[in-house]
């Protein structure tokens, strides 16, 4: 029987016989086929069965691991990346799994879907389909384990926003400002929390999938609004005993969580927040965590890890890109040398009003943060602490930070600003100048790399905290015409005229201000 699900995946069932090939049947590009089986359901099937498929395209296999949904239902989910007649065997242990066999069509993506995002251009990224990916993220922690209203209402809030990225965690947090019970846990507790037994009992043996589907559903709303979840695998804020498993329950929850989350193009990975607060674990363990989600991804999505004082080596092959928690913007060059990655400063404090030094920046000063950021090369994401912003009276009021809800700061609409600014400048990201990092970065067109090219397609320029009344910019061998920029106001002003060599224009004498030149 196939079927359409609500969640646009499609799929084939079938129960203890092979499949019967349905090259008929067809999935768009970078879309979800998912194969669902019945199969024993005594015993532990978590623990006793193994299950993978193996999908191929003429000469090309791609081999993907199953799960065990609950109640006797296996799956296996697959992102097609090629068009055309995809076939797939299925082996396990169990024979009513084993030499499973079908197909379908892969046929051009939808408008919109424009697949995964991974590293181009070497600091820079992309989607599959060759479209420009520039991450203009939040940080929203804990949005998916706050219950169906409030995660409607992030869900509102992010669709008339304007970030493209959320750094979320899989488990739930207890932090300040959050201390609800989830609805929803990933492990069957056989006993709550109580004050003799803080973090309740979990039987690590099995997985709810009653968790992963209200999971997998926010995903799907999230890849609806082209949003890429950066998805934390670990996290030190814990009551439950999440943090501390053990290491064969960290594989276990790794492997399973890859199997259910990779098919969707939206996810990145991002092994731990915060790792070196993580004591029951060593820089050792990541390592080793991290090559198995790089080994157990058939996609290869983008991943990273976050610190909190000791920085991860992000010289490592099996990270895709750095994730910062950091505002030292100055080393941004030197990093993105000898990285020679992608460089987001995922964590630059927090706009908000919170007594910590972490949540109560300005809006303006987390506006020119994301300026710093995107004129060094690199990336920035926004996060927003203020406290009674949903009007209540105690600290379990909601935080966007950690419980999503609603914004009420005044950046996210000048990072709005700038990310249209930046899109409409370059195809292929900016390039940070030698020049000292407040001055000036430069945006290349596509196909040309580093900042020796005779002509580039773009000049920006940002001032920081300098307020010249006239500057001589020097341009080189283009001619270009000039905008200037107030990043607060949201403002551009064409300049009259056109631009080579080394052109003194004046500026309003005011800080914070930008120019940006491009090429007649």
């Amino acid at each position: 029987m196939l079927k359409i699900t609500s969640a646009g995946a499609l799929s084939v069932l079938a129960s203890g016989k092979a499949v019967t090939e349905m090259i008929s049947a067809s999935i768009c590009q970078y879309d979800i086929f998912e194969v669902s089986l019945k199969g024993p359901p005594s015993g532990n099937p978590f623990l006793d069965v193994q299950l993978k498929a193996v999908f191929s395209l003429e000469h090309r296999t791609v081999v993907v691991d199953g799960f065990y949904d609950g109640d006797g239902n296996y799956k296996i989910r697959f992102m097609p990346d090629s068009l055309g007649e995809w076939r797939y065997t299925t082996t396990s242990n169990a024979s009513a799994l084993n030499q499973q066999s079908g197909g379908f069509l892969c046929t051009a993506a939808k408008t919109g879907n424009h697949g995964p995002v991974s590293v181009r251009f070497g600091h820079h990224f992309g989607y599959a389909d060759g479209k420009p990916y520039f991450p203009f993220g939040t940080t929203c922690y804990a949005w998916v384990h706050q219950g169906k209203p409030y995660e409607e209402q992030t869900l509102a809030t992010l669709r008339q926003g304007p970030f493209n990225k959320i750094r979320m965690c899989v488990f739930p947090k207890s932090y300040e400002y959050n201390h609800n019970e989830p609805e929803f846990y990933l492990f069957p507790r056989t006993a709550r929390a109580t004050p003799s037994n803080p973090m309740g009992t979990n039987d690590y043996s099995q997985f709810n999938p009653a968790f992963f589907a209200h999971f997998e559903k926010r995903l799907e709303e999230l890849r609806e609004l082209n949003i890429e979840a950066d998805l934390i695998l670990f996290h030190p804020y814990d009551r439950w005993g999440y943090a501390a498993m053990g290491p064969e329950v960290d594989e276990r929850y790794v492997r399973y969580v890859v199997a259910r989350f990779s098919a969707y193009r939206n996810v990145w990975w991002s092994l731990a927040n915060e790792f070196d607060l993580m004591k029951a674990k060593t820089t050792q363990d990541f390592d080793r965590l991290l090559h198995l989600v790089q080994q157990c991804d058939p996609y290869q999505h983008l991943r990273s890890i976050h610190y909190s004082k000791v920085m991860y080596d992000y010289a490592s092959p099996a990270v895709t890109h750095a994730s910062l928690q950091s505002y030292d913007f100055a080393s941004a060059v030197a990093w993105l040398k000898v990285w020679n990655k992608p460089v987001v400063y995922d964590e630059v404090m927090y706009e908000g009003n919170l007594p910590r030094r972490w949540g109560n920046l300005s809006g303006e000063e987390m506006t020119r943060r994301f300026w710093l950021g995107v004129i060094a090369g690199c990336y920035v994401t926004h996060g927003e602490t203020y406290l009674n912003a949903g009007g209540g009276e105690d600290e379990n009021d909601k935080i966007w930070w950690s419980n999503g809800g609603k914004l009420s700061g005044s950046s996210p609409a000048r990072i709005g600003f700038l990310r249209k600014l930046l899109e409409e400048t370059t195809t292929t990201g900016l390039e940070a100048s030698p020049e000292p990092y407040y001055l000036n970065a430069v945006s290349f067109a596509h196909g040309q790399q580093g900042f020796e090219a005779k002509a580039p397609a773009a000049i920006l320029y940002y001032f920081d905290f300098h307020q010249p009344i006239q500057y001589t910019f020097p341009l080189g061998a283009g001619t270009y015409r000039a905008e200037l920029i107030d990043p607060w106001q949201m403002t551009l002003t064409p300049v009259a005229g056109s631009f080579s060599g080394k052109p003194t224009l004046q500026l309003p004498g005011r800080p914070y201000q930008a120019i940006r030149f491009r090429s007649v």
